[in-house]
C-alpha cells in the first residue's frame, strides 16, 4: 500500500486536499472518482508499504466490520462523541488491521474530517457503499440507525457467503479426492497391470479398444511433457486466468459466461437480486438520491453485466423515468420485482418494500443452494464410481478372457 496526496474539486466546486492509501496511482484515482471527486493532482507521499511486513495482516475481517460497526451504532445512539466512541472501539478491537486503521480514522475526525472522509482512505476495509451510506447518515443526522443498517446488510451478505461456501465445499472435496485416485491408478497401478496385460496377449493389437486407449492416456502422463504441463502450465493458466477476469474486459466476458451457463445462472442471479436489493433499500432509507444509490448499488452486485445494466438505468431516470419500468425490460430482474418497486414508488415506502424482496430471495438461495448441494454429493459420488469403473472394466476385462483362453 502507498499513500497519495490528492488535490480534488467537489461537485459543488469547493476543493479539498487530503491523503488517501491505494496500492497504485491509477487506483487511487478511480477510488476518488467514485465519490464523486475531479482530481486536479495526485502525487505520492511515501513509498509503497507493500514491503513492510504486518504480523497481523492488513486484511480485515467481515466479522470484525461488522462488529465495530454494530457496537459504533450503540455508542452514538447513547449521545457518545463520535471521537471518543471510535477511540473507545480502537482500543478493544482484536483485529491488528482494524486497529491501525481506526487509529488514523480518528486522528482524521480529530482534524476536522467527517467520518465518511476520514474512512473513504481505507477503501480496502470500507466499501463504496459504506462510504456513501455514512455520509448520508451524517448529512441526515440519522448516522446510528444508517450504522445499524450497515451492520445487518453486512451480515446478511457474510450470511450468503458462507453458505454457497459450505455447500460447495464437499463437491469440491470429492472432486479433488476423484482427481488425485485416478492420477494415482493410471501412473502407478494402470502401467504395471497393462505390461502384464500386453505380454500375456502378445502385443496390444489383441486387447480391446478402450483397454488399448486407456494404456495410451497412462503412458501419456508418464511422459515428461504431462508432468511440466501439470507442474508449471496449470498453475501458469490459473495465473493467467485470475488476471483476465481482473481486468474490465475480462471481468465482464466471465460473468457474461457464468449468467449463460445452466443452474449456475440461477443462483448468480437471486444473489445478485437479494444484494440489490437489500443494498437499494439501505441507501434509500438513508436519504441517498435514487440515481447516486442505483450507482452505488451496481458496484454491490457482484456482477459486472447486471452492474452494466443498473448503471445504464440510472441514464433513463435521470430523463425521469421510474426505475420500476426500467426493470421490467430487464433480462435479469424477474417481473416481482419490477412489480413490488412499483408498488414502494407508489406508496413511498420503496425501501420497506425492497427489504421484503430481498428477504425473499435469500431465502430463495438458501433453498437453491440447499438443493443443489443434495443434488451435487451423489452425483460426484457417482462420477468418482464411473471413472473406477471404467479403469477397472478396462483392466480385469482382458485378464478375464486370458484366463478363459488358458483354460
Amino acid at each position: 500500500m502507498a499513500k497519495f496526496q490528492y488535490i480534488a474539486m467537489e461537485r459543488t466546486g469547493k476543493s479539498s486536499k487530503a491523503v488517501i492509501e491505494s496500492d497504485s496511482k491509477d487506483t487511487a484515482i478511480e477510488t476518488l472518482r467514485k465519490q464523486g471527486l475531479r482530481v486536479l493532482s495526485i502525487q505520492p507521499t511515501s513509498k509503497s508499504s507493500s514491503l513492510n511486513f504486518n504480523i497481523g495482516g492488513t486484511k480485515v475481517k467481515t466479522k470484525d466490520l461488522v462488529i465495530f460497526t454494530r457496537q459504533l451504532s450503540t455508542l452514538v445512539n447513547a449521545g457518545v462523541p463520535l471521537v471518543r466512541s471510535i477511540g473507545t472501539l480502537q482500543a478493544q478491537s482484536e483485529s491488528k488491521a482494524l486497529k491501525t486503521q481506526l487509529e488514523a480514522v480518528v486522528k482524521k475526525v480529530e482534524g476536522g474530517s467527517s467520518l465518511a472522509d476520514s474512512i473513504a482512505e481505507h477503501p480496502k476495509t470500507f466499501s463504496q457503499i459504506y462510504i456513501n451510506m455514512v455520509r448520508a447518515g451524517e448529512e441526515g443526522g440519522i448516522l446510528d440507525e444508517v450504522l445499524n443498517r450497515l451492520a445487518v446488510q453486512q451480515e446478511k451478505d457474510a450470511a450468503i457467503k458462507g453458505k454457497i461456501k459450505s455447500a460447495m465445499t464437499y463437491p469440491a472435496v470429492i472432486f479433488s479426492i476423484t482427481g488425485v485416485a485416478t492420477v494415482i491408478l493410471m501412473t502407478t497401478i494402470v502401467p504395471k497391470i497393462g505390461a502384464i496385460i500386453t505380454d500375456l496377449s502378445g502385443g496390444t493389437g489383441s486387447l480391446p479398444v478402450y483397454t488399448r486407449a486407456l494404456l495410451s492416456i497412462s503412458n501419456f502422463m508418464l511422459k515428461p511433457a504431462f508432468i511440466i504441463s501439470c507442474v508449471v502450465g496449470i498453475p501458469l493458466a490459473l495465473f493467467l486466468f485470475k488476471r483476465f477476469i481482473k481486468t474490465p474486459k475480462g471481468r465482464y466476458a466471465w460473468h457474461s459466461f457464468l449468467l449463460k451457463t445452466p443452474i449456475i445462472k440461477v443462483l448468480i442471479t437471486k444473489v445478485a437480486i437479494a444484494r440489490f436489493a437489500r443494498t437499494f433499500s439501505s441507501l434509500m432509507g438513508a436519504g441517498v438520491s435514487i440515481v447516486q444509490a442505483i450507482g452505488t448499488t451496481a458496484g454491490a452486485v457482484g456482477n459486472a453485466v447486471i452492474e452494466k445494466e443498473l448503471i445504464e438505468s440510472a441514464k433513463f431516470i435521470e430523463g425521469g423515468e421510474q426505475l420500476s419500468s426500467r426493470l421490467e425490460k430487464s433480462k435479469h430482474f424477474p417481473p416481482l420485482v419490477s412489480q413490488m418497486l412499483a408498488v414502494g414508488e407508489e406508496t413511498g415506502q420503496t425501501d420497506q418494500i425492497l427489504i421484503k424482496v430481498a428477504e425473499f430471495y435469500e431465502e430463495e438461495v438458501d433453498t437453491f443452494v440447499g438443493a443443489l448441494s443434495s443434488i451435487l454429493e451423489p452425483v460426484m459420488i457417482v462420477v468418482l464410481g464411473a471413472i473406477v469403473g471404467v479403469i477397472a472394466a478396462s483392466v480385469f476385462g482382458p485378464i478375464t478372457n486370458i484366463s478363459t483362453n488358458i483354460k
